[in-house]
């Protein structure tokens, strides 16, 4: 079977481990943690960087920072992964499900189309004029490593006051390469982005997440507020309600480790794109999916669009028969507003969603992939 992501752990994960075990700094607190957090920074260009046990978790304090609340509502895509959503929840706030565009990601111009036909904004924010709930902030996804339009959706927000949360938990090494943004990775343009080191990810550390931020009060707080907000450490004094989010000392470990690398799997998931292109491009009704001209993409994962009636197969049919040949593949996540916890929420006209679902089927993207694993991939779907 060739999977369709799994990590490659070939640098110097197993020194820096092995450098936590031989010295006991294996939880929250040692030297990797703050390496994680410092490269981190380095590579991004962002001023703070916060290390946390996922990216949920980074996304649930991160919209807590900018001051979501119980009550509230919070513009997000309806694709993507549930994740997004239930960090919302989390905090007793309202999802709002938005469509997207033709990059899987949140379509900012029915966003702006929504602001202007459904809410107002009265005393510095923006209220909805259903609900008459407060819009407290929107959380723009960079869908498979698809780098949204954030120059204007964060121009959009910042005229209504709506925070922006940028979910980057697939676009690690994704960077704007043409506008205002030329050269600001994904995650770095909001007030405050959040990245995923889940084992499929580009690079992993078996879990783990992070925040980024350049505001130094969002970075301290997200510290206290990880650390289960701790007013005084020898005392156990605490005055807010805090969590146990803190990335381990071994888990950055390998996370040092894999930033190590990371300039080599972004060479490699390229390359490994365009040599899937290359082939698929000579099969009737199979595209894979491009990203914006306006960014260089991490090409995290490989979306292939299927037109049934030219190639003879739909989605389901593929993904069988591929099953069956030995290639793990998976259809793009089930639309959040369908999904039963957010049947009642609202949602507003919700329609290339559908099409991107019903047509995307995710194909092997690991970037230790061979090219005898792409030729092996690319028969089978010539065949299929």
């Amino acid at each position: 079977m060739i999977p369709l992501s799994v990590p490659t752990l070939k640098g110097n994960e197993w020194k820096y481990v092995k450098e936590c075990l031989d010295t006991g700094w294996v939880s929250s607190a040692g030297k990797f943690v703050d390496r994680f957090e410092s490269d981190f920074c380095a590579f991004t260009g962002s001023r703070h960087a916060v290390a946390c046990v996922n990216g949920t978790a980074a996304l649930q304090v991160a919209l807590r920072i900018v001051g979501v609340c119980a009550g509230d509502e919070v513009i997000v895509p309806t694709l993507t992964f549930i994740a997004t959503v239930n960090a919302v929840t989390y905090l007793g706030a309202e999802p709002v499900f938005m469509d997207c565009d033709e990059f899987y990601n949140i379509d900012v111009r029915k966003t702006a189309e929504f602001l202007e036909q459904e809410t107002e904004f009265r005393d510095g924010s923006t209220w909805s004029r259903v609900t008459g709930r407060r819009i407290a902030a929107i959380v723009p996804v960079h869908v498979f490593g698809n780098a949204a339009r954030m120059s204007e959706l964060v121009a959009l927000c910042r005229e209504r006051n709506i925070k922006v949360v940028e979910d980057s938990t697939e676009s690690l090494g994704t960077v704007y390469c043409s506008g205002e943004l030329d050269g600001k990775h994904t995650g770095t343009v909001g007030d405050m982005g959040c990245f995923s080191f889940n084992g499929n990810k580009i690079i992993t550390t078996g879990g783990g997440g992070m925040i980024v931020t350049d505001v130094p009060e969002y970075a301290e707080r997200a510290r206290y507020l990880t650390t289960q907000a701790k007013d005084d450490e020898v005392r156990y004094v605490h005055n807010e309600v805090g969590y146990n989010f803190r990335l381990t000392n071994v888990q950055a470990a390998i996370g040092v480790a894999q930033l190590e690398l990371l300039p080599e799997f972004l060479e490699a998931k390229r390359a490994n794109y365009l040599a899937y292109q290359e082939r698929i491009d000579r099969i009737d009704g199979l595209i894979l999916a491009e990203g914006p001209a306006y960014a260089r993409n991490n090409h995290w994962m490989y979306a292939l669009q299927i037109d049934p009636a030219v190639y003879g197969k739909d989605r389901e049919q593929l993904m069988e028969y591929l099953k069956g040949e030995g290639v793990q593949t998976r259809p793009v996540w089930y639309l959040n507003h369908l999904q039963v916890p957010f049947r009642d929420c609202r949602n507003y006209r919700i329609e290339k969603a559908f099409q991107l679902l019903e047509a995307t089927l995710s194909i092997p993207c690991s970037a230790n992939l061979s090219e005898s694993d792409i030729d092996f991939v690319a028969e089978r779907l010539r065949r299929g």
